[in-house]
């Protein structure tokens, strides 16, 4: 049970989200806050600082953080963790956040804030100024959000804990550099699908948006796909049409080219549409512009496969996982890894 401590800053908690969820929501609008003008102006320049940050691409992602944090959803998760004991006393907890996709490391930050700890953040250099954009409006919305969060100017310094997420040689990086503290330490992963053969256009359309929203930068995009030996390849390809705009992109395209041109050399046996190639690969990553795909007889073959490759798959979707269309929408308490970061930010200061 939360003593009396507890219910305020879970009060306390519960409208700072509201807060972020209202900020966010304005700026998606013709009219945003004044206090979050910042990041609505740093919308349209993110794509040149990073050439993947397109406008439609961050503001989608905008999109789906207002709905992860929406007022019912806040209840749900907040409920979920009052149950749980109290935090120990405030320590320092660096977080090392990635740039693959915009707003990756919201998640993290936010986690932060409801632990109560000192949080001091590194976004990636890759993050075109979104996450230090998101965290002025978000201070000047919750003044109390500045006094426990700060951004370092160069390396972390001073830390208790870290939460550090990167590549995979990052990964090894982050686990060499920050191994005598309490870490979370993430690094490369990537999602699965896997059809049965009963999915119908707007399944596989919505699995075409897991496959190619953000790129395909993210960890939980779809770069492997499980199909039964007599799936017809034509049927994604009737999916995937709406996101013919990628070969307008000339980052896309050309990964897309040069993976073509480099297969073709090698005598690669390859399908394609003029913005995505498949290809036939058992290596859970594919390059951008592409997919691998593997056919199989029976469903306990690909079990088999997953559960060996656990530790390089991110999500699932189709036939076991989630929904198709659902792969870049996770909810406050989808953790990262399976790791849940609440938990072990709980679990300092103790």
């Amino acid at each position: 049970m939360l003593t009396e401590t507890g219910k305020v800053g879970a009060q306390r908690d519960r409208k700072v989200l509201t807060d972020l969820w209202e900020g966010l929501s304005s700026v998606l609008s013709e009219n945003p806050r004044p206090e979050w003008a910042a990041l609505a102006a740093a919308i349209p320049l993110a794509v040149h600082a990073n050439g993947w940050f397109t406008e439609g691409e961050v503001r989608c992602a905008l999109e789906r953080w207002t709905a992860a944090l929406a007022p019912d959803e806040i209840g749900r998760w907040m409920d979920g963790l009052g149950e749980r004991a109290e935090t120990g006393s405030a320590v320092n907890v660096g977080i090392v956040m990635a740039g693959n996709i915009p707003f990756v490391g919201l998640h993290d930050l936010i986690c932060g804030v409801v632990s109560g700890h000192r949080i001091q953040l590194k976004p990636s250099r890759e993050d075109a100024g979104l996450m230090a954009a998101l965290l002025q409006g978000w201070k000047l919305a919750c003044p109390g959000i500045g006094e426990q969060v700060t951004i370092a100017e160069g390396a972390l310094t001073g830390y208790d804990a870290v939460i550090a997420t990167g590549s995979r040689n990052s990964g090894r990086y982050f686990r060499h550099y920050f191994g005598k503290v309490p870490h979370i330490i993430r690094g490369q992963r990537t999602s699965v699908a896997v059809l049965d053969g009963s999915e119908s256009l707007e399944q596989l359309r919505g699995l075409s948006d897991d496959i190619f929203r953000y790129f395909g930068l993210g960890c939980r995009n779809v770069t492997q796909v499980f199909i039964p030996r007599d799936f017809d390849l034509d049927r994604l390809f009737a999916a995937f049409v709406d996101w013919q705009r990628l070969a307008d992109h000339n980052r896309y395209y050309n990964n897309y080219t040069y993976h073509k041109a480099l297969w073709l050399m090698e005598a690669v046996d390859l399908l394609e549409n003029g913005f995505v190639l498949l290809k036939e690969d058992p290596d859970w990553i594919s390059p951008v512009g592409a997919l691998h795909y593997q056919r199989y007889d029976a469903l306990s073959a690909v079990e088999e496969r997953i559960a060996a490759g656990a530790g390089e798959i991110q999500c699932r979707v189709g036939h076991g996982g989630l929904p198709f269309g659902q792969a870049q929408c996770p909810g406050l308490s989808d953790y990262a890894d399976g790791v849940d970061t609440m938990a072990f930010l709980e679990g300092l200061g103790h």
